[in-house]
């Protein structure tokens, strides 16, 4: 059996759940929950990877695999899926969408991190508002095309978005991002409630 160290709050590990679940996989996974934080290291988790960051997956060969790009393509391998177009733009488009969601999300957690990791005097806001000015850009970006999206989570770009903004609904409500960007939030309503994304809300 594959085991993945996970943490119920980390949108990168909601990729790879989604993934799992997608491709029913769920059952096929040992989920090991950890201690992961961005300061205090986790050594369960340096087993696996030694940069101790979730997700981190040990495969039934014993092989080690990280970060969430890596483990779900390697699980739509594993399952023979179709989450990640063989070639031609279909590839190259839905990889393009998760670099966006992934970047979404990294400049998301910097933000947080700004706030909840540094102590107050040492805080930067100007770093802090550089990486919602991203978030904001990205969403403007998903706006462009979120009339177009499939709404069922058949790749893995769309699966990543449909990630970033969930995490903004966990940490960021004070954005209210829908108000700005309708055509998304018609989009994710639709998305999130797939019963894949429904069963990996992130919970404190």
């Amino acid at each position: 059996m594959m085991q993945l160290y996970y943490a119920s709050t980390s949108p990168y590990v909601r990729k790879v759940m989604v993934t799992a679940h997608c491709l029913g996989l769920a059952q096929d996974i040992e989920w090991l929950d950890c201690a992961a934080h961005p300061i205090e290291r986790d050594e369960r988790i340096a087993a696996f990877n030694p940069l101790a960051k979730v997700p981190a997956l040990r495969t039934a060969a014993g092989l080690c695999l990280y970060d969430s790009r890596v483990i779900c393509e390697y699980l739509n391998a594993y399952a023979h899926g179709t989450l990640f177009p063989p070639a031609g733009d279909a590839r190259w488009r839905c990889l393009t969408r998760q670099a966006l969601g992934d970047g979404l999300l990294d400049a998301a957690l910097l933000a947080r991190y700004e706030y909840s990791a540094r102590p107050a005097d040492r805080q930067w806001s100007p770093w802090a508002d550089a990486q919602l000015t991203k978030v904001a850009a990205t969403l403007a970006e998903i706006e462009r095309h979120a009339a177009q999206f499939n709404t069922e989570p058949e790749e893995i770009g769309l699966i990543t978005l449909g990630c970033g903004l969930g995490y903004l609904d966990f940490r960021f409500a004070d954005l209210n991002w829908r108000k700005a960007y309708p055509l998304t939030a018609a989009w994710f309503a639709r998305f999130a409630a797939h019963p894949a994304m429904a069963a990996t809300h992130p919970h404190a």
